[in-house]
């Protein structure tokens, strides 16, 4: 690349009188400098490959689930922890920041792995304080993938009461909604059932209603029946008025095959999930 510079300094046309002495110009002119040792942050970005751009966002992937990691998924974190998780989390969200939202990477299971979300780290903590009380794997399950402009998310917490009910898996809490992408990249949720189901009983609760030693009755296999078939189905409305609730706007910060990250929008708490196998 051929620089030429001129200016009242070093004017290019001008010998001052002293002819040995080059014309700064033709100094410049002759001695061609590589463009990437004048401006090396420039060369660096222009030649970066669709290969070394993943492997940085990877990269950075990484460090994000490492900084959240002992984290209890948000439930004991430190200021510090707190500060470098954000920083982390907006570094990996500048990456496909303004893209479009697409609904069919979006479809599927995402497990949580870190949030600031107060209505989930009340139920960690609940778990955390009461003995008798678990809180198993927590995931979003969206269902959009032959949508065009929406589809149903689902909130899904398995939880249990052991010994009455399987280890961390006893039973489901499942939040339902409706959901519209409203911009590029916010969805604005319309809250429509909670429910309970999937109920699995433990071993002791089975045998003190049904004792392995003993012949089963038509009561108590229909006890048992009633238990693991059991669902209890609560539509979410306003107690006010009675009509549908009061939705939210749900701000998904960065998403590709292997990661998603949301923002509530309104101080709601941030979310880190991975993708999961699918749910039954």
């Amino acid at each position: 690349m051929d620089l030429a510079l001129a200016s009242p300094l070093f004017p290019s046309n001008v010998t001052r009188g002293v002819d040995k002495i080059k014309p700064f110009s033709s100094m410049f002119a002759t001695r061609k400098v590589p463009a990437r040792k004048l401006f090396p942050c420039l060369a660096a970005v222009a030649t970066q490959t669709p290969q070394t751009v993943e492997f940085d966002v990877e990269s950075k992937k990484y460090e994000l689930l490492r900084a959240v990691q002992d984290t209890k998924r948000g439930l004991v974190t430190t200021d510090d922890q707190r500060s470098s998780i954000e920083e982390a989390l907006v570094t990996v969200e500048g990456y496909n920041k303004g893209a479009p939202l697409d609904l069919v990477k979006l479809d599927g299971t995402w497990r949580l792995q870190y949030t600031s979300a107060p209505d989930v780290l009340i139920l960690l903590e609940a778990a955390e304080r009461i003995s008798f009380f678990q809180v198993g794997q927590i995931f979003q399950k969206f269902e959009c993938k032959d949508q065009s402009n929406g589809g149903i998310i689902r909130n899904v917490v398995k939880w249990s009461v052991p010994p009455l009910l399987e280890e961390e898996d006893g039973a489901t809490l499942l939040v339902s909604a409706k959901f519209s992408v409203v911009s590029v990249r916010n969805i604005y949720l319309q809250f429509e059932e909670i429910s309970v189901q999937n109920i699995k009983i433990g071993e002791q609760l089975q045998a003190l209603i049904a004792p392995a030693l003993l012949p089963r009755s038509f009561l108590s296999l229909q006890i048992l029946q009633f238990l693991r078939t059991f669902k209890a189905q609560i539509p979410v409305s306003d107690p006010g008025t009675g009509r549908q609730s009061v939705g939210g706007l749900y701000y998904l910060s960065y998403l590709d095959a292997n990661m998603l990250l949301g923002r509530a929008v309104g101080g709601g708490g941030v979310f880190v999930f991975t993708k999961a196998q699918p749910l039954e």
